[in-house]
């Protein structure tokens, strides 16, 4: 099934001329919550100190049993909200460790901060967690403008703090950092900068000016969705905004597509090809055509049950220039 709500947009699955479709799954993305102690304005997951929802003691286990229950996962990549904020954190980290399988955790940083959670980074370095924070831009209002005042200040403190338990210079302890563009107020958009030369900028800047270092920098394109979509909607530029990721459309990143070899899983249990389409409500479809959860997958025994990924207008976030995914750019 292709979603294409915006009658100018080419349906994604007829410009690649084929479906899209699942590889052997590697990556399980798990959102843990929605419940967060900022409310960025870019946040495509609506997240907020006012969301309650988390995931529950129930999914926590089950997904406790997939991860223990299938070698061929490699990767379990824990997001929000802020991920350490809710409930199933630690005992999916340490389920992770117990199984040799890499874990990454998606920080806002300024979690390290908030009373009850100060233990975090140095819990995060005890079990060799791959931490990618997001760092909008190295400057300080452009960050502040997009996440709030003050998240600069404690973002940088808290790289400083990873860098003094080995984060950013032990091979075992990875820090990476995220860009995301300002999002747009006119017709004139532009795409993602060249993810190495920004990577160079940020090492730069943040040495020079706070002595801190970080492993890699990821590029990531502002998708119409959440936050994201109903600011565009505001400006009147959300049909002008995808018909430009449309007409920046590279074929060369399809074969990188990260719902290509990932399930994305919410705090309910429920399965998608993506994070993207988990917060736009398309779930992922077996082929009689069933929606998929944690516990189907249990009783099916196996993570390679979807043929087709499902597709959206917004999958042109992904595949605009250099292309985009929760590991950067893709070309």
């Amino acid at each position: 099934m292709t979603v294409n709500t915006i009658t100018t947009i080419t349906p994604f699955n007829q410009k690649i001329n084929k479906p899209l479709l699942k590889d052997k799954v590697t990556v399980l993305q798990i959102n843990l919550g929605k419940k967060c102690n900022l409310a960025c304005s870019h946040c495509h997951v609506e997240a907020s100190p006012k969301r309650t929802e988390e995931l529950t003691p129930e999914i926590c286990e089950q997904l406790q049993q997939l991860i223990s229950k299938f070698p061929q996962i490699k990767t379990i990549d824990l997001t929000g909200g802020a991920p350490e904020l809710n409930y199933g954190f630690k005992p999916l980290v340490e389920t992770a460790r117990k199984y040799n399988k890499e874990i990454i955790v998606r920080s806002n940083l300024t979690i390290y901060f908030e009373q009850g959670f100060e233990d975090i980074p140095q819990y995060c370095a005890d079990n060799k967690v791959r931490i990618v924070a997001s760092l909008p831009c190295y400057l300080e209002d452009n960050v502040d403008k997009v996440r709030g005042k003050g998240v600069y200040d404690q973002s940088i403190k808290a790289i400083g703090w990873l860098n003094d338990l080995g984060y950013g210079t032990d091979e075992n302890l990875i820090l990476d950092l995220v860009y995301n563009p300002p999002l747009p107020t006119t017709k004139n958009f532009s795409l993602t900068a060249e993810q190495s030369k920004l990577e160079t900028a940020y090492k730069m800047f943040l040495q020079e000016h706070f002595e801190i270092k970080f492993n890699s920098l990821l590029t990531i394109t502002n998708l119409p969705i959440g936050r994201t979509k109903t600011f565009l909607e505001k400006q009147g530029l959300i049909d002008d905004y995808l018909s430009f990721l449309e007409s920046n459309f590279n074929p060369v990143t399809i074969n990188g597509l990260m719902c290509r070899n990932e399930l994305s899983i919410d705090y309910l249990g429920n399965v998608y090809d993506c994070d993207f389409n988990q917060m736009e409500n398309l779930p992922a479809k077996i082929p009689n055509g069933d929606n998929l959860t944690v516990a189907k997958l249990l009783a099916m025994d196996s993570l390679d049950v979807i043929e087709k990924v499902q597709t959206a207008s917004y999958c042109y976030g992904c595949t605009a220039g250099s292309g985009s995914s929760c590991g950067g750019a893709l070309s």
